[in-house]
């Protein structure tokens, strides 16, 4: 086995650039590569100021003052790869995307956009940049689809099931061949569920939200599909490890906990660990929604000797008091 990579690895000094860094994993990600020494530029969304193209960030404002530099740009319009090239990056982080699955079903066409030509520009830009060690790129396990074993490992076929997934597959493939074609410094990172505070859509803010007002916790179908929720600190020492150690250089890498809940188990646990007493619910189904997803980390364990170190109680009683201190404010 690896022996277990060290999360600061070789971050102090480097010049990073981590584009969707204002979002949730990219504001935990870019908050952690500041504590490591790192020089960091982020790329956030345009936001308008007085009628100028401008910035108001969400998560990062405590640390705005410690960015060496804030791009805001559309990732996908071509302005950003200048953007890039002119500050010249060591590694690049790729987070940026629209990645509300919902949302790509009646807007196929943006999702697609941000994700694949997003991912498109940042390669472009990462061929520009004659220092550039490594550009990651995050895929995620929504391409696999269904499950067709009882974990899913790299070789598991790639079936998605709705537009947002076949984003994110197109963007996967276009950044190994971009290794393949250019000799480009490229690992993809492919991490299952993840969840904590900031994360502002998907079943377990919503279900916390929801249990924490005493309101229903609605579950779309029958309660039986099920997840590998991975909490944010464990994906987060996964983005750093891929983004950093020399065998992941040409590797795309699963990261996940090895365990699958249902959804049904998630919301009777969000409700005893509120205290609350939302009913919990059932509507319709889902469109498209994947069965069951589980995590094979084996080729995470044999490379790093990474492993996940929250399980979901512990990542759900964090979230928990984050949701109600935010609460409170």
């Amino acid at each position: 086995m690896a022996p277990v990579h060290d999360d600061a690895g070789t971050w102090a000094g480097r010049r990073v650039l981590v584009t969707g860094a204002d979002g949730f994993l990219g504001s935990h990600l870019t908050e952690r590569l500041l504590a490591l020494g790192a020089t960091v530029a982020a790329l956030v969304r345009p936001s308008s100021v007085v009628g100028t193209a401008g910035h108001a960030l969400r998560n990062l404002a405590g640390v705005e003052h410690a960015l060496d530099r804030i791009i805001a740009a559309d990732v996908a319009g071509s302005d950003a790869v200048a953007f890039v090239v002119d500050w010249q990056p060591e590694r690049i982080l790729h987070l940026a995307a629209e990645a509300y699955v919902d949302r790509s079903f009646d807007h196929p066409a943006e999702v697609l956009r941000s994700n694949l030509d997003g991912t498109l520009r940042v390669l472009e830009a990462a061929r520009r940049c004659p220092r550039l060690e490594r550009v990651l790129v995050t895929s995620s396990s929504e391409i696999y689809g269904d499950a067709q074993t009882p974990a899913i490992d790299e070789t598991h076929p790639l079936q998605p099931t709705s537009p947002y997934a076949a984003s994110k597959l197109a963007a996967d493939r276009l950044a190994y061949a971009y290794h393949r074609t250019y000799a480009l410094p490229v690992a993809i990172i492919r991490p299952f569920n993840t969840f904590g505070p900031r994360h502002p859509y998907d079943v377990i803010p919503k279900f916390v939200a929801r249990a924490l007002r005493g309101e229903p916790l609605v579950i779309h179908g029958s309660g039986e599909q099920s997840r590998d929720f991975s909490y944010v600190d464990d994906t987060i020492r996964a983005l750093l490890v891929m983004g950093d150690h020399p065998a992941a250089l040409g590797r795309t890498v699963n990261f996940g906990t090895g365990v699958a809940t249902t959804i049904r188990a998630l919301a009777e646990r969000i409700v005893a660990l509120t205290g609350s007493r939302s009913p919990i619910e059932h509507g319709p189904a889902r469109t498209a929604e994947v069965s069951r997803l589980c995590c094979d980390h084996g080729l995470a364990t044999r490379l790093f000797g990474w492993r996940p170190r929250v399980d979901l109680d512990e990542g759900l009683v964090r979230t928990i008091a984050w949701a109600r201190e935010r609460a409170s404010r």
